[in-house]
């Protein structure tokens, strides 16, 4: 079992936290990874060439990067990104701003949020403030532009296209976009630099950058949990298949975890690793996490990645290293045939073996839209079967069991 550091999640630091989380969201685009840093840097790129404070400078970068929060389906995504004035647009916006307004430290962003993707035209009816009007509009002018990019960014050819971006831009003036925002747009766009911004290699030389600069705000875990849980709905709202199963499987995981006598802070950061230990499953297309039938070879090699994805997603979070890897290793096997690491048993500390029971466990008890979820003994007599297989831990199993009314309850969605 790995070394005990009670503390380690109280240094987590918010922006650190909202730059993996971004790269949770972008996964959505499947081979469209930065769509958000693209928002977020054009957006900052705009004020700073007015420039406005570097405190107002990150508020947008950092909207930039969070503003598709409430889109976790790839076929949404492909909308989003191939039509201009998607016409059902603002579901995904009152998702995200239903996300967001409850969790203080970003709850100025819920309503720019939800009103990411309203016509300006449109926007100043609305009696809200003017700052949080253009916040929104810019946000969604700079997601319009990158949307206008999207074909180009692959062959290198985007510079090659820029004068006729920003010539869509310009005609919507007025109606789309605030006249003023259109006039700044195309403003900091005029040079180069702006547009090779966007290439790979220069989004994270800004993100290193942006990193740097600013207060830091250290969260609690009270902070880190509800943060871990606004993910931890995105991803179960990625399909019906998988609605509310992270929450499960962080209650089972806890649950089980005082029952192994771990202290109080180690049950916190495994009810962490539960809230997120599918957020890599953001990258598998929809039809694939949809299919009620089994998967083919093609279609299981892609599912099995997502775990590794999680890793990839959680590991740069300064006092997550911990967490990362139980939430990582919750498809191995103590008989090293799982995935995606293949480790062997004597790798898998107590709480990776505790969320492998718990993801199996929540799974069968849960009910899915192809079949309710399946009673106790059922359950039990499955998990029993994968011990005998030599797939599951033994001891874990027989305490879940011991106690089984009360892991069903841990298990299944409240109500």
């Amino acid at each position: 079992m790995s070394t005990h550091h009670p503390h380690a999640l109280l240094g987590a630091d918010l922006r650190s936290v909202i730059y993996a989380l971004s790269d949770a969201l972008d996964l959505v685009g499947i081979d469209d990874l930065a769509h958000g840093k693209r928002v977020g840097i054009m957006a900052a790129e705009c004020l700073r060439s007015q420039g406005v404070s570097d405190e107002e400078t990150r508020f947008i970068f950092d909207l930039g990067l969070l503003h598709d929060i409430g889109v976790s389906s790839t076929v949404t995504h492909g909308h989003l990104v191939k039509e201009f004035d998607w016409e059902s647009s603002q579901k995904h916006c009152l998702t995200g701003y239903e996300l967001l307004r409850d969790f203080t430290p970003l709850a100025d962003m819920a309503l720019p949020v939800r009103l990411h993707h309203t016509h300006w035209a449109d926007l100043v009816q609305r009696d809200h403030d003017r700052q949080v009007l253009l916040q929104a509009n810019l946000i969604y002018l700079v997601d319009r532009v990158d949307a206008l990019s999207a074909p180009h960014y692959a062959d290198g050819s985007l510079l090659m296209h820029t004068e006729r971006i920003r010539g869509e831009i310009s005609a919507r003036s007025g109606s789309f976009f605030a006249p003023e925002l259109v006039d700044l747009f195309l403003e900091a766009s005029r040079s180069e630099s702006f547009w090779l911004n966007l290439e790979p290699r220069s989004i994270q030389t800004y993100l290193n950058d942006m990193r740097t600069r600013g207060r830091r705000h250290v969260m609690n875990i009270g902070e880190l949990k509800q943060l871990a849980t606004i993910f931890s709905r995105i991803v179960d709202a990625k399909s019906p298949f998988t609605a509310e199963h992270s929450l499960g499987v962080a209650r089972l995981a806890r649950w089980l975890g005082e029952r192994c006598d771990l202290p109080a802070a180690r049950c916190e950061q495994l009810e962490i690793a539960g809230l997120l230990h599918d957020i890599g499953k953001l990258r598998v297309p929809d039809e694939i996490l949809d299919k009620p039938a089994k998967l083919d070879e093609r279609e299981r090699k892609v599912m099995n990645a997502h775990s590794f994805e999680t890793y990839q997603i959680l590991k740069p979070i300064p006092g997550f290293d911990e967490i990362a890897l139980w939430a990582a290793y919750h498809h191995e096997s103590p008989g090293g045939d799982g995935y995606p690491f293949r480790v062997s048993a004597e790798r898998l500390c107590l709480e990776a073996r505790i969320l492998r029971v718990a993801d199996i466990f929540q799974a069968m008890a849960q009910d899915r839209p192809y079949r309710t979820g399946l009673p106790a003994e059922k359950v039990a007599a499955f998990m029993q079967e994968l011990v005998d297989q030599g797939r599951v831990d033994a001891d874990l199993v027989a305490l879940t069991l011991a106690d089984l009314p009360a892991a069903m309850a841990a298990a299944r969605p409240a109500g």
